[in-house]
């Protein structure tokens, strides 16, 4: 460790004594701005000294009321800037996949116009993940099939889960087999199937309304479902701003 003693007999008193007024005019600089309710971290970066020496010189600095509320609102600030970084990253990241698909929308055909279409009708408008909930099997197939062959979503993707009535308790197991064997799905794409209970008031007038319930298709993919916006943006010659936020 090279201190101010050691240097002595290496180099001229003259370049010692500057040395000593810059570790001076730093050692000033660093409780000006402890008194003002600066952080060691803060300190040391501004200066560009080491931490350890910022914390020795600014030990004795008495602090008030006023600066150790400075002190606790940059400590908490230091978290909230670097989660709104984070933020504008992966709305630039997202931008980016809308941007990739308005040119998919000007240069694919009818059928990945179809799927893009089906999803603005008839999707779950989330941000990471593209989602379609219906009672047709025609519906869901046609959904799935788009997922595989415009974006190549592999079976091992998908999760399907099922909305039944009080009427289809019996036969959940023969309904979810017949939604997995529709779409050409293992068992292990299935999620816990939902049960609506009949209320008091409902009479059970429901019964065999919808046969299969209503079979949900979720691929959790932010890619995909960000394109599918920019795709939908780029047919309808509009912005929606909340699809990206």
């Amino acid at each position: 460790m090279v201190t101010s003693s050691n240097l002595v007999g290496r180099f001229p008193s003259a370049a010692l004594d500057t040395l000593s007024v810059v570790k001076t005019d730093e050692r000033r600089q660093a409780r000006e701005m402890r008194a003002e309710g600066c952080s060691v971290k803060e300190i040391a970066a501004t200066l560009g000294i080491a931490r350890s020496s910022a914390s020795v010189w600014v030990r004795s600095v008495p602090l008030g009321p006023e600066q150790r509320a400075a002190l606790i609102y940059r400590s908490r600030l230091g978290p909230i800037v670097a989660a709104e970084l984070k933020a504008a990253r992966a709305r630039d990241v997202r931008r980016g996949y809308q941007d990739e698909g308005r040119r998919l929308a000007r240069e694919r055909d009818s059928s990945y116009a179809a799927g893009c279409m089906l999803f603005w009708a008839e999707g779950s408008k989330a941000r990471n993940s593209v989602q379609l909930v219906n009672a047709d099997p025609e519906v869901i197939v046609f959904f799935a099939d788009f997922l595989r062959t415009q974006f190549d979503v592999g079976n091992e993707q998908m999760r399907v889960s099922c909305n039944l009535f009080a009427d289809h308790v019996e036969r959940q197991r023969e309904i979810e087999d017949y939604w997995l064997t529709r779409l050409g799905l293992q068992r292990s794409c299935l999620n816990k199937s939902m049960v609506n209970v009949y209320s008091k008031y409902s009479q059970k007038k429901r019964t065999n309304k919808l046969p299969f319930g209503t079979c949900s298709l979720r691929v959790h993919s932010t890619r995909i479902v960000q394109t599918i916006y920019g795709s939908i943006q780029e047919y309808g010659g509009f912005e929606r701003a909340e699809w990206l936020d």
